[in-house]
């Protein structure tokens, strides 16, 4: 009797260990498959673009995909900064690691500093407990830092060691942390300009200039538009269980003449918004945003 009550703990030690086990590589596979997705996804020929301007953009991250050099995203509000930094990530020796991304002009002073490098318990008012931030959070990744130029002075020193020697101290801390991180950077300012005026450190600005991409406005490349369309079509009309058709001739001139100001981001905005209010499968006017 007694062995039998020690065996039934034992067969239910057991199984409760074999059902963490398996649930354990079920995440793992599953994990797998979602970063295999991911990469998909971020393949360069995944990308829409057709024009010389992006055939341009294909090569130069190509290229520098397989380094660990700084690269600076250019271009305006919508252009697809953040997914051209995944395609450089995600074709990259470090695809396996984390991609994290920071919006600078999010959060301001000792938050964004925080967010960025970590902190201790007690450091300043709200932290209650020590939390490391995102630079520790992608080392052996990346770390994709957008409207750079929203950044603060005395940040863009802390940010300037960091590329240089590749280390840091938390918020309230002089422990020294060091990381491997790979940083690419984006901004729709000038930073020269910035430079000139003195609102950005000329030091920071050339470290991170080692290699720029400009992306070019989707006025500049006015022939990836159809493919653009139909591709935001197909997505939207999945997505609310819509048919709604391919645009008619006219149409589409209309749409080829506007300048899109909002790039691809309104561009994508407009056909959600013409799937979404769409009663029938023809796209017409009237679904169209009044600006365009």
């Amino acid at each position: 009797t007694f062995l039998e009550i020690i065996a039934a703990f034992l067969a239910q030690a057991i199984q409760i260990n074999r059902m963490v086990m398996r649930q354990k590589e079920e995440l793992l596979e599953e994990n797998s498959q979602l970063r295999a997705q991911v990469r998909d996804r971020f393949r360069f020929d995944n990308i829409i673009g057709d024009s010389p301007a992006m055939h341009e953009v294909f090569n130069v991250v190509g290229q520098v995909a397989n380094s660990r050099a700084t690269v600076l995203l250019l271009g305006e509000t919508g252009t697809g900064k953040e997914m051209i930094a995944k395609a450089i990530h995600y074709n990259s020796p470090r695809k396996d690691r984390a991609f994290i991304r920071v919006n600078c002009g999010a959060l301001t002073g000792t938050l964004l500093e925080s967010e960025l490098f970590g902190h201790v318990k007690g450091s300043f008012t709200g932290a209650i407990r020590d939390k490391i931030g995102r630079f520790e959070a992608a080392d052996g990744g990346t770390i994709f830092l957008d409207e750079i130029g929203t950044m603060e002075p005395q940040l863009q020193v802390k940010l300037l060691r960091v590329l240089q020697e590749r280390e840091f101290e938390r918020v309230g801390d002089n422990t020294v942390v060091q990381v491997d991180v790979r940083v690419i950077a984006a901004t729709n300012v000038d930073l020269q300009e910035e430079v000139a005026r003195a609102n950005f450190r000329e030091d920071l600005f050339y470290r991170l200039n080692v290699v720029s991409i400009y992306l070019p406005p989707l006025r500049n490349r006015r022939e990836d538009i159809p493919r653009l369309i139909d591709f935001f079509l197909d997505k939207y009309n999945a997505v609310n269980g819509r048919n709604l058709k391919r645009i008619n001739r006219e149409l589409l001139n209309v749409m080829l003449r506007y300048p899109w100001p909002g790039n691809v981001r309104e561009l994508e905005n407009a056909m959600e918004r013409g799937v979404v209010l769409s009663r029938g499968e023809d796209f017409t006017e009237e679904l169209l945003p009044l600006s365009v």
